[in-house]
């Protein structure tokens, strides 16, 4: 770690001898702004794929019916409002004046009937809504309605929260399960698809014909008012070289800033670190429940007894401890509906005899375990070496594969054996409010249609379409309860902790919103 830690600590501390100011060819005007997310996408399509990079990138190029607030309250966005029927069965919204695409075509209630079908195909609160949805359709242009045959209490949340993006109804028309091929949005920026370089640099403008709520902003809800003509993304492998451009002034805001150089980074004027997403992130391993060996649910019990969640934290935080939050289960740490049910499973003592007396048992064989390795992204990166270390204690044939970001989201959703081009197992992160209630996209039990591992688990299931029922937090608070001893039953992924995440960014800007992911309407150069 300390190895790591110099090698890093080099071209930081060269560029704060250097000189602050910003050449002209880095600044350019105060009307762009340079910012180096954490990862690259091979696709933009925010319902194709789950990457939390790739949610930035589509908070800013399309807008949602409704936002919610830091409290979580929803709040109207592109509808200016909706009457619900006294049973609860019908929702009538309405757009508000003024909704354009980005090729100045209007917003028409069409778009959204076909965008929330799209959606709720692969969003698990969409998936339930359009369980119990008898129609989804446009009354006129404006308005458009959602007819139930039981109540859906958290209708305005789905649609705040959730990530129902509005694309114009062709793009909405293409299957859920098939990559969008253009990116015309409704939001405060248009994607500069002709200067996109896939792995290297996403382009965005200003979307002029947006027009904001004339309110202030409140994570996903208010008014999403745009300060900077131009956003440039530019991939950054190296967290040490982000860091020096950063302290040069050659870019402006930064992603996420590898823990071992938050000192360095805090040490100067120039620089302000803060926790800009409140609700963190939890990290996790995955498992293919459809190949050997992990189709075996002794052998996942199995691994529950070697894992600590401190090696794994240590591993993403160094000694920047102050940011963990520890132990957490299947729910958020701090969130409502977090609980110690069966959590002696992952804070009762270690014990690897035991694990890999249970592995003897599962009857495993020596079977191979690919154990994908994203090489640039740190975080994920440092967990995956501790897997592979704890894979190894346990006598598990593993091969610690090392691929980039892009590679492994592709190759998750392959359902062949791994030396078919599939795999076994990978580490990767819950974004911390999607891990505080049952619709985690990872806490699944429903096999083919689930998550990449695609567990199978009735009970999982059983319960949370139980808890989408439940009338009350009481009645919500229990079931996640009974929900959370099912998991540590069956294993569908297994929880390494969690820590909040801080971003760095050059000290002359301001107006950053607190937000469930990182948002760029506010932000302003003071």
């Amino acid at each position: 770690m300390l190895t790591r830690r110099h090698l890093l600590a080099a071209p930081v501390a060269t560029a704060l001898t250097a000189s602050s100011a910003r050449s002209s060819l880095a600044r350019g005007s105060d009307k762009v702004l340079k910012f180096v997310p954490a990862a690259a996408y091979s696709s933009p399509d925010p319902i194709w794929t789950t990457a939390i990079v790739v949610n930035i990138h589509a908070l800013m190029v399309w807008d949602t019916p409704y936002g919610v607030d830091i409290n979580l309250t929803p709040k109207p966005q592109m509808c200016s409002g909706h009457d619900v029927s006294s049973d609860g069965l019908t929702w009538t919204f309405t757009l508000r004046d003024g909704l354009l695409f980005h090729d100045g075509e209007p917003v028409l209630a069409r778009d959204v009937v076909a965008s929330i079908n799209r959606w709720g195909q692969r969003d698990t609160f969409g998936q339930r809504l359009l369980a119990i949805a008898a129609g989804i359709d446009a009354a006129d242009d404006r308005r458009f309605r959602i007819r139930l045959t039981e109540p859906f209490p958290h209708m305005l949340y789905a649609l705040g929260a959730q990530g129902c993006y509005i694309m114009p109804e062709r793009m909405a028309l293409t299957p859920a399960n098939q990559p969008i091929k253009e990116y015309i949005g409704s939001g405060p920026f248009r994607f500069v698809t002709d200067e996109w370089v896939s792995g290297v640099r996403m382009i965005y403008a200003r979307n002029n014909r947006y027009q904001p709520r004339q309110e202030p902003p409140d994570n996903l809800a208010g008014g999403k008012m745009v300060h900077f003509d131009r956003v440039e993304w530019s991939i950054q492998p190296d967290p040490g070289t982000a860091a020096s451009a950063l302290l040069s002034g050659e870019v402006d805001w930064i992603d996420q800033p590898l823990f071992d150089l938050l000192p360095m980074l805090k040490a100067t004027s120039q620089v302000k670190v803060d926790e800009a997403d409140p609700f963190g992130l939890i990290g996790t391993i995955i498992l293919n429940h459809t190949q050997p060996p992990f189709d075996n649910k002794k052998l996942r019990q199995a691994l529950l007894l070697a894992i600590d969640q401190q090696d794994y934290v240590a591993a993403v935080l160094g000694e920047q401890a102050g940011y963990a939050r520890l132990p957490v289960g299947y729910f958020t740490a701090g969130s409502p509906l977090a609980n110690d049910a069966g959590m002696q499973a992952l804070t009762g003592p270690r014990d690897i005899a035991k694990a890999k007396r249970l592995v003897s048992e599962s009857g495993y064989k020596g079977e191979p375990i690919l154990l994908m390795s994203p090489s640039d992204q740190p975080q994920m990166h440092a967990m995956a070496a501790v897997t592979d270390s704890i894979f190894k204690q346990l006598g598990l044939n593993v091969q610690l594969v090392a691929v980039d970001w892009g590679t492994l989201l592709t190759r998750r959703s392959v359902t062949k054996p791994a030396s078919e081009g599939g795999w076994n197992a990978f580490n990767t992160r819950i974004n911390g409010l999607g891990g505080a209630n049952p619709t985690s996209v990872q806490l699944r039990g429903n096999g083919a249609k689930a998550w990449f591992g695609w567990p199978t688990v009735p009970e999982v299931e059983r319960l949370r379409e139980a808890w989408f029922r439940a009338p009350t937090l009481t009645e919500q608070q229990r079931i996640a309860r009974e929900l959370q001893i099912a998991a540590f039953e069956a294993v569908p992924y297994i929880p390494l902790g969690q820590w909040s995440q801080p971003t760095a960014f050059r000290s002359d800007l301001t107006g950053f919103v607190k937000a469930q992911s990182h948002v760029f309407w506010g932000v302003r150069r003071a």
